[in-house]
């Protein structure tokens, strides 16, 4: 691993980086066969965990990689951590580090939460002093403070990694690699973490994400790669790699999937969705509802094959690609029906509309029966329509709210004298 170019202003450019692993198809298990086979060799085979990929990372950009187990995600960050070297092709890093990849590697079980922090604290780069400076922020982080002189082979595992992930976040660093560790502890603790991730991200830190969670990916970055096998598949704008994703783990072949996304489309294609519009409070096809008034988006379905209760689903996303509403049929129709080959069907979606004045993309799925990641077709820039106000607040959504103000007749009198 190299640092940039000299006056490059990119923190991180991987070039052409490719790494295998050498498996042995047989092994020696005991000391008996080495002893009685001295000369034979170990034939191996050479597993390709990754193979040319290159891409960039901007100065202050929180930057996905996903894909699937084995993909080699997990590997790619890890030689840009510097803890693999790389076969071929060249990695530039600009900035100082800090590694969110295996936490709590380090800990010493014998040894209380304090000892523990200071050491882990100096091993990512903090002085002896600056360790002990934010050992309270850390504990209190972790919400530990009742077991801090706990060792921590009495922890849970919980606990343990609760403690690591609070004393990661505590290194000043421009890059963060991180590696899978947003889901930890409960609820309120992994809100914590993506509250944590969400100042980063707002205060310009460079973080690069590995995740096959396709929604932390939308959620939090601003661009994404996906890798299989080993090989980039798609870099580009997250919602665009979380839709390659689920064609790669549904089965589709990978270059029609990639011709479907370039459509806007996805799917099996046991059904299509021929078009989509909005309607006024009146039934009438309108471009510009008014904000306010009752309206309704229509998506007209054409099946290829017997479909039992198809499950549609739209996603409302304005200028940012960011989904203000999201509906689905099957919560409020469990049993849409029987469709057969050659049918057609609309399904329907209204509300008040709430939104705020601005431009909206609609995004219409149509999914199998059941968990609804099974899609049969998913269409997205088949048509836009604007919201218009007369005198607009400035929120995402305006719902109507009733204000008052009542006197509190608990509160102290003023007396002038």
């Amino acid at each position: 691993m190299s640092q940039a170019p000299a006056g490059s202003p990119l923190p991180i450019v991987v070039q052409s980086v490719s790494k295998s692993f050498r498996i042995p198809e047989e092994r020696s298990h005991t000391l008996k066969e080495r002893a009685l086979h001295p000369m034979r060799r170990t034939r191996n085979e050479t597993f390709k965990a990754l193979q040319e990929v290159s891409f960039d990372v901007r100065s202050g950009e929180f930057f996905g990689i996903a894909g699937r187990n084995g993909s080699g995600k997990s590997t790619l960050l890890k030689c840009l951590a510097g803890i693999y070297g790389v076969d071929s092709g060249r990695i530039w890093m600009n900035g100082r580090l800090s590694t969110f990849i295996e936490l709590g590697v380090g800990f010493n079980a014998d040894l209380a939460a304090r000892d523990n922090v200071v050491l882990n604290g100096i091993m990512m780069g903090l002085s002896p002093r600056e360790a002990r400076a934010r050992y309270d922020a850390v504990i209190d982080f972790a919400e530990l403070r009742e077991f801090e002189e706990l060792k921590l082979k009495n922890y849970s595992s919980g606990m343990h990694v609760r403690l690591a992930f609070a004393v990661a976040i505590q290194v000043d660093a421009e890059i963060l690699l991180v590696d899978e560790v947003l889901a930890v502890g409960d609820a309120a603790f992994q809100q914590k973490c993506f509250d944590v991730f969400n100042e980063m991200r707002d205060d310009g830190r460079t973080i690069v994400f590995v995740t096959h969670d396709m929604g932390a990916l939308n959620r939090f970055c601003h661009r994404a790669l996906l890798l299989e096998r080993g090989e980039p598949v798609h870099l580009g704008e997250p919602h665009e790699v979380a839709d390659r994703y689920l064609e790669i783990n549904f089965g589709r072949d990978p270059e029609a999937a990639a011709a479907s996304v370039a459509e806007g489309r996805g799917g099996d294609g046991e059904a299509r969705i021929l078009e989509v519009w909005a309607e006024n409070e009146l039934g009438e096809r309108q471009g510009s509802l008014a904000q306010g008034r009752r309206m309704t988006l229509k998506a007209r379905v054409s099946f290829a094959v017997d479909v039992e209760d198809p499950n549609a689903s739209v996603y409302v996303l304005n200028d940012e690609h960011v989904a203000v509403l999201v509906a689905t049929s099957a919560r409020d129709a469990e049993h849409s029906g029987q469709f057969a080959a050659g049918e057609e069907a609309v399904f329907e979606f209204s509300f008040e509309n709430v939104l705020a004045p601005g431009r909206y993309n609609p995004l219409f799925t149509l999914a199998h029966r059941g968990a609804g990641l099974d899609l049969m077709d998913r269409l997205e820039g088949a048509f836009s329509f604007v919201t218009t106000a007369v005198d607009p607040l400035g929120g995402v959504v305006e719902l109507p709210v009733e204000a008052r103000v009542t006197r509190d007749t608990a509160s102290p009198t003023r007396v002038s004298t």
